[in-house]
């Protein structure tokens, strides 16, 4: 019974490391984002872009008041994983960062200074007692001085910048793909198949256009938007024959 007591001590403060360099709680958040539902962000070419699975948990559900991608300013939109109000909280505060830079600079804050304050902000919380890490992780995704950018963020309070990546119970199987396919030059129009494809196999075929959300940001015309109901359709519509089509050679050849 000791080694277990011993082991909840530090398991209950969120400010203590256990002996082997461990923040419990820190790494019990990450399982938190890690039961969400799948978020991808790709950069490409002439944009970078978002794509949710909106996983539908009865048919009681309004679909609309389920909201997993957020515009922060005209150029920038994050994607979340994990605990919803706790994103909520950090896309209020980059909205407030954002409006505070064109207030203070008249000028649209740059991705990576909003990045990073978001960032600074979810690390006290790993740092100060009577608080807990925030249970979420979010994809930035913008453009800044006409380069797309995508930033991941985890509840640790860490950056990364990345070309393609996911968060969210899906992520293995997205990684994988996206390790196989991937490729800078892409267009937008082929990164949103390459997602879906990602996605596909995240959730084991198990989406369809009532439950995919895509977000677009392109360098042309740098203001987000989210594509509507009938353009997602249109895409999904588009990866189904593709995959349709490969099922039909991989059928021949055998």
């Amino acid at each position: 019974m000791q080694p277990m007591q011993s082991q909840m001590g530090y398991d209950r403060a969120i400010t203590v490391f256990s002996p082997d360099g461990r923040l419990y709680q820190v790494e019990y958040a990450r399982e938190a984002v890690k039961r969400g539902t799948t978020a991808v962000g790709i950069k490409c070419s002439d944009g970078v872009l978002l794509i949710v699975d909106k996983r539908v948990s009865s048919r009681l559900l309004e679909q609309s008041s389920i909201e997993k991608i957020f515009k922060i300013d005209d150029h920038i939109a994050v994607a979340s994983s994990g605990l919803v109000g706790d994103a909520r909280a950090l896309v209020d505060r980059a909205r407030v960062e954002a409006q505070i830079n064109r207030v203070s600079y008249n000028e649209a804050i740059d991705l990576e200074t909003l990045s990073k304050k978001l960032c600074d902000h979810m690390q006290t919380y790993t740092q100060f007692g009577g608080a807990r890490p925030y249970g979420t992780a979010l994809l930035i995704a913008g453009v800044s001085d006409g380069i797309p950018r995508l930033f991941e963020t985890d509840p640790s309070g860490t950056l990364l910048e990345y070309k393609a990546t996911a968060i969210g119970m899906g992520r293995p199987a997205v990684m994988k793909v996206f390790d196989e396919s991937y490729s800078e030059e892409i267009p937008y129009s082929e990164a949103i198949l390459l997602g879906l494809r990602a996605l596909h196999a995240a959730t084991e075929g198990k989406f369809d256009v009532n439950t995919v959300e895509i977000g677009l940001i392109t360098v042309s015309d740098p203001k987000f938007r989210k594509l509507s109901r009938d353009e997602v359709k249109e895409y999904v519509e588009k990866f189904n024959q593709e995959e349709s089509e490969e099922s039909e050679k991989s059928e021949e050849t055998k």
